[in-house]
Order: C-alpha cells, then structure tokens, then sequence
C-alpha cells in the first residue's frame, strides 16, 4: 500500500484536535504544527479526512519537498515533478504561495513561479498548457515555505471544508461551521451527548452551533452535502474508492437525534435563518428553536433526573453588537444563566473582547486563545457545579472595582496596553510566542510578567507569569502589597488571561543561593520556540524551564551547530541543545548538576523527534568536569552559561560567576577546537570581563546583537560573549 503525505489545515487554536481526529481516521505519524497537522496514509486515509473531518479546513496532498536557497531552485522543484501525473494538460489550474521564504518575499510572485514552472513543464512534455482559473479549478497546487524548505501540495479540498452545504446565508458575523465544531469538541459535546445530555445555544445566530452538535450526535459525516471536490479534476483520483466511503458513511448515519437539542434568539429574523439552514441540513425536524431571550431559558429535563447538558453560545461582538451596552448585557445574561438555571451544565463562551468575557462574572475553568477568521477571540470553559469566584493565583481577590480603577491601576493598565499593542506587534512579526510583556517599566511596578503561549496539546492556551522581588526593608511591606495587587486586579481584563492562568511568583534567595521548588503539580506545557517545541512548568519551580532572554542565543547556536560537536555548560532544561540538534549538530554534550533539569533536556529533545545516542546527557558538576577534561579540540562550538552564583551541596566549593569566569573560560579553550566558537554569557549585575581574557583569545561583546526585542529596555539582562582561538 502506498503510503502518502498530507496536510490537514484547521482554524487556529485547535491542532491538537484536528491530530486526535486525524489519528482516529487512520492517520500515521500525526505531527501537529501551528495552524493544522501533518500526517501520512494512503489515499483512503486521505478520503477519510476529507469526508469525515469536522475541524479541518484544508486536506492536501504533499506531491514534492526539499530545501530552496533561490527562486531558481523553487522553479526547478516545481518542474522536476511530473504533472502530466496530476492533471490534464487542456484542464484549469490556480496556484498559491504561503509562507516566509527570504529569497520569495512576495507570495504572489512566488505563486506566479510556480505557475510558470507547471505550465513550463506541462508545454514541454505535452505541447499543451494549462489555463488559469481561480474559482473552482480542475487542480490547485499549494506551495508552503518554512525555515528554507518548500512543500508542493495539491490541494484535494477545493472549496474550504467548512462549507458543509446547508448554509446560503448567515447573520453579520458567521461563526465557521469548522470553528463551531472545534469548540463543541473542545467543549467535550460528543461525551456529553453519548451520556445523555441536552445541547442550547441561547443566542444561536444562524444556527451553526446547533446544526454541528446534531450532526455530531447523529454521526453525520459533515461532507456528504457538500457539491464539490478538488479532486473531481485530479487525475490521481479513485471514484470508485470515493463511492464506497460515501455509502459506508450514509448507512452509518443515525436516523434519530438521540438527545434535545435546542437554539434561540431574541432575534425573530435569525431564528428564521436558522430554520431554513437546519431543513437544508436534513436536520429541520429533529431541532427545536425558540424566539426568546436567555433570561426566560431552562433545561428540558430537571437537573436530578438527567446527565450535565452544555451551553454553548457566540454572544454578539464586532460585527454583531448593537452598541458596547448590548455586548455587555448579553455577556452579564450569560453569567447568570450559568449561575442559575444552568448551574449543573457545562458551558462554553466564545467571546472577541476579553473585557466583555469579565462580564459574565464566573472564573472559567480552562481559556483557550482561538482565531475566528482574522479576529484573536478567547474560548471560555466551565465546570458544572458552584461557579467560582474569580480569584488571582496569590489567593487575593481581584475583582475589587474600586481597586482595579484607582489611579496606580490605571497606570499600569495603560501601560500594559501600550506593551501588548507595540510588543505584540514585534511578537507576532517574529512569531514569538513566548515574551516580556512587561519589565518594570514603572519603578513602583516592580514586576516583570511573561506572556506564554502554549503548542500541541495546550495550543490555545494562554498563561501570564508574573514575577515579583521581594521589596527590600525600606520598602513600606503594605505599599507593595497594594500595588501588586494594583497590577493583578486589571492584567486579566487589559490582556484577556483568565485568572486561573495567571501565575504569581516572588522570588526570594534561600540561604545556599539556590532556589526552592515552591509546588509538586508536576503539570508541564508545550509551548513554541523557533519552530522547535519547549515544555514549561508554570507552577512548580521559580523559573519555568525557558529563559526568555536568551531566546536569539539559542538561535544564533542552532544557525552556527550545522556538523559541529556541541558542549551545553550548565544546560538546564536543555533548550540550546534542541535549537543545536534542530540545526544539525554532528554530536553533543550537555552536562547539569540536576537529574531533574537533564530530564526535563531530555523530554525536550524526544518532544522534537531529536533524542539520538549522538546526544548525550551527562550528570556532573560541570566545573569539576571542565577541570578534568584533557587538552585537545573535543568540541567546535561550546555554550558557557554558569549560574551568577551557586553554593548547592553537590558542588565543590562555591561558584561566583564574576570571580571564576576567567578560569571557566580557560578551560573551555583548551577543549576548543582551533576553529571552534565559545559563546559565554551570564545574567551577573555590574559584570566585567576579565582583561587577560581579552588578551589571550579574540573576543567579541554580542550582548546587543542577541537582546530581544522584548528586553530592550533592559540591556544589562545578560552579557554575553563570542570568543575564539587566536
């Protein structure tokens, strides 16, 4: 059987769905990446995606691969495949270009040689050329540029597969169908229906999520209205194959909704739409809609007599609102219909604006980061039971109206806005997930707070990490405490973070320099960096396995370890190994004191497909090691990052950065190869490199060159150095 390549495309915040889902269809080797998954299968995997999918947006098939320095060799990819393979010459053909490649800034020219590059290949093998046609084409051919390498696909979708059929219309702001059903899987609604439970949409629009959760719990493959394939033009494709899924598919089907599933609105013209949205989807029948308004809704069955229904509602913003009071109204509405007479069910809001989610006045239990089209939106869970008071992770209350709107809140609040505007812009330029939001960048703030932004499994997710020095003795204890509190009562609102994922953190020395583990959760996160996959832990230790500030460090090691023998001094979570993995490193080395940290290095490493025996974990003091070791180039490219000071038992004497670094550094040069390149850095205050070491070897101060844009207030973060053999 042969085995395929494909690419599953999905809306933004649900890759881990789409791979789960992918998975249960016959996926192999299910990769998810930001923004859809890869997987591989054979051509009736492929059919099964396409047709039983309800998150992708895009199924493609990956016809060529591999790695392009110029649009010559973009051109020459593009023409070493056969086409004649893929399509009839006399037949129509779109093409598009998506990605970043340096040396293809603009997608359309890429698109235009890509276009080229078929129809070259085409009239020379055939005499014939294919037309062009960008709605509806017998073949649209992708490609995709990321990190040098380009991916040529076919795309065996045609129209997006969120377009089920069954809508022609929809009210100002349409939710996706595809989108709608992410956030009833996010949700847990086909468990809740497999149990039992009612479905309502109290301001259900055009019905979307209404149609989506009876579909899913009659097990309607959500492709079989549809009037429209990419592949009806392919020359690859299998009718018969395709005839076969379809009828399987058909005869699986439940007849009757096995559970009440209800929409409402206030809004007598959309109930109207949905009515008619509903009979198109051969679903009329089995819905109930009602004109009315939340406040005047209840379940069906009582609460003793039946399993946890869910809420599940896209109240208005943007598009839909009538006015900022009737935003506000609705999102208040829904609070108290969580409070009430849906108590006992499990609810789930999709809310534009962070500042109206605050409204509904319940602590959600988890908060996911989604896109709706071009628009970041904020995804809302809660559990059945008692509603929460929103509470902040130090245990004070935050959600104090005249705390949040005094003068220093305010402040501070500005500021944090400005950050997330400017910064956020920079963030996304750069697809840095993971950054600084802010840095006490107002004294009496004396905070810095991270922003993290999770992958894989937490894609979606969200968390801020907010850390806060001890204030010294002269320091009025009460007046830190209500400026702290100041800056907690507003960042959920101003950064749309739920409180439950807002991490406190004061970092206070213990008395051997080393710093205690504060919780044992034992809970890790995947988020992003580079392209490469880091887990952290929010909760359990004073730092969480990523130091943001040596983020192009890491990079600048991954760029340089292509062939190279990597050592990684004091490694840590291992992180500058992966990006020197990821980048090529022949071998490596990464020596840590901490069983625990070298661990976390090595989940790293197995998180990104890079565990190998050529890269070594070494448990050891990494200054007695560094001693020890005999003259001679055992390595080309080293990275020095002790700790500014360490006096831990397992060490040998105590470790003072700026007294030691010179004879660190020695060391480290006599294993050096004659070629080879040092990077040493530390976070030491007031740090000055020693002058015998500006004498004995070249050195170049790269602290400039490897701040982040997020630490650009702060340059004396960390001092780092390039050194090399004279």
């Amino acid at each position: 059987m042969i085995n395929l390549r494909f690419v599953a495309t999905v809306p933004r915040g649900f890759s881990d769905l789409l791979a789960a889902e992918v998975t249960a269809l016959g996926g192999q080797n299910v990769r998810d990446q930001v923004g859809g998954v890869q997987f591989e299968g054979s051509l009736r995997t492929g059919y099964n995606v396409l047709l039983e999918s309800r998150l992708a947006s895009r199924v493609l098939l990956e016809v060529a691969s591999g790695p392009v320095a110029t649009t010559d060799e973009f051109y020459q990819l593009a023409r070493g495949v056969d086409w004649r393979e893929h399509m009839d010459p006399n037949g129509t053909l779109a093409c598009e270009f998506t990605g970043k490649h340096p040396a293809i800034t603009n997608t359309h020219f890429g698109a235009l040689k890509l276009k080229d590059a078929i129809c070259d290949q085409l009239r020379d093998t055939t005499k014939l050329r294919p037309s062009i046609e960008t709605q509806r084409p017998d073949v649209a051919v992708y490609a995709h540029a990321q990190r040098g390498v380009v991916s040529l696909s076919i795309d065996l979708a045609g129209d997006a597969l969120s377009r089920r059929g069954y809508r022609l219309a929809g009210g100002e702001a349409p939710l996706r169908e595809n989108l709608a059903a992410g956030i009833l899987v996010r949700a847990g609604w086909p468990a809740i229906a497999a149990a039992g439970g009612e479905f309502l949409d109290p301001m259900c629009g055009s019905g979307t999520f209404v149609i989506e959760a009876a579909w899913m719990a009659l097990d309607a493959a959500p492709g079989l209205q549809r009037d429209f394939w990419g592949f009806q033009g392919w020359r690859g494709h299998d009718a018969a194959l395709w005839e076969e899924l379809v009828s399987a598919a058909k005869a699986r089907m439940k007849q009757q909704l096995p559970v009440i599933i209800r929409g409402a609105d206030r809004n007598r013209a959309a109930i109207a739409t949905a009515q008619a949205n509903a009979r198109r989807a051969g679903v009329g029948r089995d819905l109930a809609f009602e004109h009315c308004d939340i406040a005047t809704l209840a379940p069906r069955k009582a609460a003793a007599d039946a399993p946890p229904g869910l809420l599940c509602v896209n109240p208005p913003y943007g598009l839909r609102i009538e006015g900022e009071e009737d935003a506000a109204a609705a999102h208040r509405a829904i609070g108290e219909a969580l409070r009430g007479p849906f108590a006992a069910w499990h609810g789930i809001v999709l809310t534009g604006e962070p500042k109206l989610g605050q409204l509904i006045g319940c602590e959600a239990s988890r908060v996911h980061t989604v896109w709706n089209g071009a628009l970041e939106c904020r995804l809302l869970r809660f559990a059945p039971g008692e509603r929460k008071v929103r509470r902040a992770a130090s245990g004070v209350v935050i959600n104090d109206t005249a705390l949040a709107q005094s003068a220093g809140a305010q402040m501070f609040a500005n500021r944090v806005r400005k950050n997330l505007q400017h910064l956020g812009k920079a963030a996304r330029r750069q697809q840095v997930g993971c950054w600084r939001l802010y840095d006490a960048d107002m004294p009496e703030y004396a905070l810095a707070v991270d922003l993290y932004t999770g992958v894989g499994p937490d894609e979606g997710r969200r968390w801020l990490y907010v850390q806060e020095y001890a204030p010294p003795a002269t320091v009025d204890p009460q007046a830190a405490q209500r400026r702290r509190e100041e800056a907690l009562s507003v960042l959920p609102e101003v950064t749309g973070i739920a409180l439950a994922d807002i991490r406190l953190r004061t970092r206070r020395r213990q008395s051997d320099g080393q710093y205690e583990k504060l919780n044992r959760r034992e809970e890790f996160h995947q988020v992003e960096e580079a392209g490469l996959k880091v887990r952290v832990n929010l909760d359990d230790y004073l730092d969480t396995g990523l130091f943001l500030d040596h983020r192009l460090t890491r990079q600048r090691i991954g760029a340089a370890a292509r062939g190279k023998r990597f050592l990684n001094l004091f490694c840590y979570t291992g992180v500058a190994t992966v990006h020197a993995a990821a980048g090529g490193a022949a071998s490596s080395l990464s020596v840590d004191m901490s069983r625990t940290y070298l661990d976390w290095a090595a989940a790293n490493l197995e998180l990104n497909g890079l565990a190998s025996p050529a890269h070594r974990l070494l448990q050891a003091d990494a200054v007695r090691w560094l001693a020890e070791q005999q003259d001679g180039p055992a390595f080309d490219l080293i990275f020095l990052d002790p700790p500014t000071f360490s006096n831990s038992a397992r060490m040998e004497g105590v470790l003072d950065t700026q007294r030691d670094h010179a004879g660190l550094i020695r060391h480290c040069m006599r294993v050096l190869s004659p070629e080879g390149t040092l990077i040493f850095s530390t976070n030491a205050q007031r740090f000055s490199l020693d002058t015998d070491i500006h004498s004995a070897f070249r050195v170049a101060d790269i602290s400039a060159a490897t701040l982040p844009f997020d630490f650009q207030g702060n340059p004396r973060i960390h001092r780092c150095f390039e050194l090399k053999h004279r």
